[in-house]
């Protein structure tokens, strides 16, 4: 059985166009040609793929099944030449972006929904680590960019750009002692367990935001509003992970004595300072830090 993408190609394409003539006018050929392939077709096949007894061929009932797979065929010899073009232009085929929790999801999608256009046979992997993880896996290699907190001491080996601020919330669970009265003062805090995340890495970055002498840490943004929910501590906490957390309603934000509004913490978007990026990297770079607006 040999079959070919021309023969492939004149059968799809009898059957959008409605007929041979048709098809031939559509693809810059003979009619002759045309039918020839798709005479040539059926015998490879060895199935009747148009039934012809009036003036334009019916597709027969194997015809239907197989242009389906016809049509998935020609489709991934247009997805493998749009791929050879794109690396031809220096594109990535793959990219790995690890960005911690603090940045925003609803302002993630219009970011890589565009990127998917603008590069849509590039593989993505979107690593969601925490902290100064981000950074360590950009200075491995394991991944292209990063988006982070940006510390106040940057691996020596990270290039970096400040994109934005977060808003960080004082919260604690409605039934918590802090819940119970007015404004706190910063030794009300100390009095009580902090909850605070926590990286792998040992980095004394993490103690930014501690102020009470007891901490619990944990590795992830969601827990720890689950355990503030149920009054385990307090926890400074972003605007976007408290709005879509079902653990909400049961959180109180609270008023601060020595602080006027909410706490902001940098986000940068970090790359390693001696490497180099292809097309798709440095976009993408570009695009995280076009400012649209506070998030």
């Amino acid at each position: 059985m040999n079959v070919s993408l021309e023969q492939l190609e004149a059968f799809v394409t009898t059957v959008d166009a409605g007929s041979f003539s048709a098809a031939a006018r559509r693809l810059g050929r003979a009619q002759s040609a045309i039918s020839t392939h798709v005479a040539n077709l059926e015998v490879d096949l060895g199935v009747v793929l148009f039934v012809r007894t009036g003036r334009t061929p019916v597709l027969s009932v194997d015809g239907e099944r197989l242009l389906r797979e016809a049509r998935v065929v020609l489709d991934r010899r247009e997805h493998l030449i749009g791929v050879a073009r794109s690396l031809e232009s220096g594109v990535e085929n793959k990219l790995v972006v690890a960005i911690d929790e603090l940045y925003p999801e609803h302002a993630l999608g219009p970011v890589f929904a565009e990127f998917a256009q603008v590069f849509p046979h590039v593989e993505m992997e979107i690593l969601f680590p925490l902290m100064e993880d981000v950074g360590q896996l950009v200075r491995d290699g394991a991944a292209q960019l990063g988006v982070m907190w940006q510390q106040n001491r940057m691996l020596p080996e990270l290039a970096f750009r400040t994109i934005d601020r977060v808003p960080l919330k004082l919260v604690c669970g409605r039934n918590h002692p802090l819940a119970q009265g007015g404004p706190v003062a910063l030794e009300d805090l100390k009095r009580h367990r902090q909850i605070l995340v926590a990286a792998r890495g040992q980095e004394r970055e993490r103690h930014y935001l501690r102020v009470a002498g007891e901490v619990w840490w944990v590795e992830s943004h969601w827990v720890i509003l689950e355990l503030v929910r149920h009054g385990i501590g307090w926890a400074f906490v972003s605007d976007h992970v408290l709005a879509a957390s079902p653990a909400a309603p049961d959180i109180v934000a609270l008023t601060q004595q020595f602080d006027a509004g909410d706490r902001l913490v940098p986000l940068a978007v970090v790359w390693h300072a001696k490497g180099s990026h292809g097309v798709a990297a440095r976009w993408l770079l570009q695009r995280f830090c076009k400012k649209e607006g506070d998030f």
